[in-house]
């Protein structure tokens, strides 16, 4: 049997039951002017011309090829305001410089942090003000603070001032909201089948392969940069590989090798312990693989069954 760290149990139970702060590693790059609304809707994935100012969206960056360069929250804060909450900045900030050329649009870095509120109790906490579907945001004050507060799938992000990130953090926990680190937030992320890019997601894959067609493109909007093979693969064909979850009998490392009889099928992208369901991970593998099946790990010592995503579905 697998045993579980004291601390990363104590902390998932946290997170699932009622109330945990994570401080985030996303950047926030405002996108402003007269043409930024434009010019976002060509770059990106997702329909951000429909967004009123507190909507907004998860969506993705693409190369010409379709194959995916970032993921982002788009966060409309203003008619001709956006910021775009990410984790590869410097491949963001690149690419809309690149490509704003002959635009009245600027684009630069906030001086922003961000701390993750996660769990049930997080509306009690926050207040009547706390935004409820994903991807709106609100302002607020917290501990003299202004803050943008953003909603997630499992809580709330506050977007804040970095200067003022411990004094935010005193007075969050004073509310009952307790530290945790991001280990214990990624098994959760890992449980809900959700794929975060550097992991999961590279620039080698395509939306369709890691389920994010619905989530993250519309397709009713005007062209953007990678459309063409996106929509051709919705419409004309299927991905020769999908995101799943893998249960396994005990940890296994990212990278390792999936293999039915002696055909490689696919590799886990990413991988925890669940103090709910013991050792799990995520992996992509080829379109065949149906729910149920049994694949050799690694070595072929291990054997591991093929489940649907989410994990919760079996809850």
């Amino acid at each position: 049997m697998t045993t579980q760290a004291p601390e990363l149990e104590s902390e998932y139970r946290l997170l699932r039951e009622g109330a945990g702060m994570v401080d985030r590693r996303e950047s926030v790059i405002a996108v402003s002017g007269p043409d930024a609304v434009e010019f976002l809707q060509g770059q990106l994935t997702n329909d951000v011309e429909t967004l009123d100012p507190g909507d907004g969206c998860y969506a993705l960056l693409l190369n010409p090829k379709g194959k995916i360069l970032a993921e982002m929250r788009v966060l409309k804060r203003a008619p001709a305001d956006l910021w775009l909450l990410t984790e590869q900045d410097d491949a963001v900030l690149s690419h809309l410089t690149t490509y704003k050329i002959g635009r009245q649009v600027e684009v630069g870095r906030r001086n922003a942090a961000i701390k993750s509120l996660i769990g049930p109790r997080v509306p009690d906490i926050i207040g009547a003000e706390s935004p409820v579907r994903e991807c709106t945001s609100t302002e607020a004050i917290i501990a003299g603070t202004d803050v943008v507060l953003v909603a997630t799938d499992l809580g709330v992000d506050v977007v804040h001032d970095p200067a003022r990130s411990a004094a935010l953090g005193d007075e969050l926990a004073s509310r009952g909201c307790e530290r945790a680190e991001e280990n214990a937030a990624e098994v959760l992320r890992i449980e809900r089948g959700r794929p975060r890019y550097g992991s999961d997601m590279t620039a080698d894959h395509l939306p369709g392969e890691l389920g994010l067609e619905e989530r993250a493109v519309s397709f009713t909007k005007g062209c953007y940069v990678g459309q063409e093979p996106v929509a051709r693969m919705h419409y004309r064909g299927h991905p020769n590989r999908h995101l799943r979850g893998i249960e396994l009998p005990e940890p296994v490392s990212a990278g390792a090798l999936l293999r039915l009889e002696d055909k490689e099928v696919g590799a886990i992208t990413s991988s925890c312990v669940s103090p709910l369901r013991g050792p799990i991970a995520l992996a992509l593998v080829r379109r065949e693989v149906e729910p149920g099946t049994e694949l050799a790990v690694g070595d072929a010592r291990l054997r591991s069954r093929v489940v649907e995503l989410p994990f919760e579905r079996d809850e």
